[in-house]
């Protein structure tokens, strides 16, 4: 074995002892509520499919006529030849759904993140971020050469402190809207009211709510009710409750003119097959249309929730389809993971260092197309595994 290969074998046999290593599960069937896993089938709990969209025949149908008319790629950048009819009509419509009078097409949530970062701060100015945003965040504030910071988790009197020792020529505040690991809420009110105060910025990441929060399903900020001046900069995610894949951002004329002449990740990488675009205008119509669709998932939350809680489970404070289940002990998660997967069901088993040292969870997150029944099945299964 080589120098390199040695070295790099042994940091994985240490993060097998610490029962941190990570496997791939071979999945032979779509994301739906069933998931067919090594010829049986496992209730499939740890998808981000919360509106049960990605299985959904209208949207299928959509892809298949996006690609009879466009084919299966764009072939080029949007600025150069990748920019379909099918990518600007979902932007005006993603537009109109969020309030914001343009939208922007990504190929990724992470490169979103990535590239309006990097676009709109530099050196000599300020990030800020809660300690608990997501990994693509985090990495964006790193690479950004502006000096970034990590307010602790909805610290409000932290921010505020942060802000008013600063300097920095452009100051950015950057917060998930629901935290992906704890399934709770940034108080965006707040967090807006300070960062006006300090001339300051806020972005916020929408991933886990757009499509579940808000009365149309608009997301975080309408549901808390901040408009274009309060949260100049919201990014949503397409491959969670739209069931299909990209992200956006939505913000003023200025701010999407800008991120597409500045943003990296934007300018510099292959657009997205057209045919996604088209299934996605098609996921957006159902999204405002079915209203049931969050209706049910809610009841399905509360229902775990009190099941969960019955049962003596340790649960964390959201309100969202992530829900969280407190473990505490990095090898007693992998062991009810298994002990779940044996009576068939599939969730997360989530350790360091996705979470804080010492957090190590089971990550369960509900769907509208789960039933009643299979919550009841999960809840039995939790009983008998983790207590």
């Amino acid at each position: 074995m080589n120098s390199m290969d040695s070295i790099l074998q042994a940091e994985l046999e240490q993060r097998q002892q610490q029962y941190l290593y990570r496997q791939r599960t071979n999945v032979a069937s779509g994301c739906g509520p069933i998931l067919q896993v090594e010829g049986r089938p496992l209730i499939n709990f740890c998808s981000n499919d919360y509106l049960g969209l990605a299985g959904h025949p209208d949207i299928a149908a959509a892809l298949q006529a996006g690609a009879d008319r466009y084919g299966t790629g764009s072939g080029a950048s949007h600025l150069i030849s990748g920019h379909s009819l099918a990518h600007h009509q979902l932007e005006e419509q993603l537009a109109e759904f969020t309030g914001r009078p343009r939208a922007l097409l990504f190929s990724t949530g992470y490169m979103a993140n990535i590239g309006v970062i990097n676009a709109l701060v530099g050196r000599n100015d300020l990030v800020l971020q809660d300690q608990l945003n997501h990994a693509s965040l985090l990495d964006a504030g790193h690479l950004c050469r502006a000096e970034s910071r990590r307010y602790k988790h909805v610290d409000m009197a932290h921010l505020q402190q942060y802000l008013a020792n600063s300097s920095a020529a452009r100051k950015l505040v950057v917060t998930d809207g629901v935290f992906s690991m704890d399934g709770n809420l940034a108080p965006l009110p707040e967090i807006s009211k300070i960062a006006q105060q300090h001339h300051a910025w806020l972005m916020v990441d929408d991933a886990h709510g757009v499509g579940v929060l808000g009365a149309a399903g608009a997301g975080i900020v309408e549901q808390q009710g901040l408009g274009l001046e309060q949260a100049p900069i919201l990014i949503g995610t397409l491959g969670k409750s739209f069931g299909t894949f990209g992200a956006f951002v939505a913000g003023s004329e200025a701010l999407i003119e800008t991120l597409i002449q500045f943003a990296r990740t934007y300018i510099y990488t292959t657009a997205l097959p057209p045919a996604i675009a088209c299934a996605t205008s098609a996921s957006l119509d159902i999204v405002r249309k079915e209203q049931w669709r969050r209706d049910h998932l809610r009841a399905l939350i509360q229902r775990f929730r009190l099941g969960a809680k019955a049962i003596g489970l340790q649960l964390m404070e959201s309100q969202t389809p992530i829900q969280p289940v407190l473990i505490n002990d990095d090898k007693r998660v992998m062991e009810i993971n298994q002990s779940l997967r044996a009576q068939g069901f599939m969730v997360g088993a989530i350790r360091p260092p996705t979470v804080p040292v010492g957090s190590g969870r089971l990550r369960i997150t509900l769907s509208a197309s789960h039933s009643q029944q299979q919550v009841d099945q999960l809840l039995q299964a939790l009983e008998s595994s983790c207590l």
